[in-house]
């Protein structure tokens, strides 16, 4: 019951221009392509997908680098730790165009796209 109460406020969230959460970003190393992830999808490092500690799989969320207005829209399919310093690690697609894969980090804010699986 508790799940449909989180994503019912999640939803709500997805509605409004408000951000998510703001905090750092990582990358995945190249040499984890191929690997199955949490959600038991295949990571692609060329796909526009990422990890998150508390998201559920499916959900999509806009990424912005807070350094150079860089914008991603991703798609949650792997589960981080939730002790983690970072907020969300991003694929090596989305780091490049978010224009960190140098740095290995960027600032960044989250919001909400939508929280449903896509189908």
């Amino acid at each position: 019951m508790n799940q449909i109460y989180a994503l019912l406020f999640l939803v709500f969230l997805s509605g409004s221009d408000n951000v998510y959460q703001r905090g750092k970003a990582s990358y995945y190393a190249q040499s984890m392509n191929g690997h199955r992830t949490s959600s038991g999808e295949r990571y692609c490092s060329d796909s526009l997908t990422a990890a998150h500690a508390r998201l559920p799989f499916g959900t999509r969320v806009e990424v912005r680098n807070l350094k150079n207005d860089s914008v991603v829209v991703l798609r949650v399919i792997d589960r981080m730790s939730a002790s983690s310093s970072r907020i969300i690690d991003v694929s090596w697609a989305a780091a490049k165009k978010l224009n960190f894969v140098r740095d290995g980090l960027a600032q960044v804010e989250l919001k909400l796209i939508d929280t449903l699986p896509r189908k």
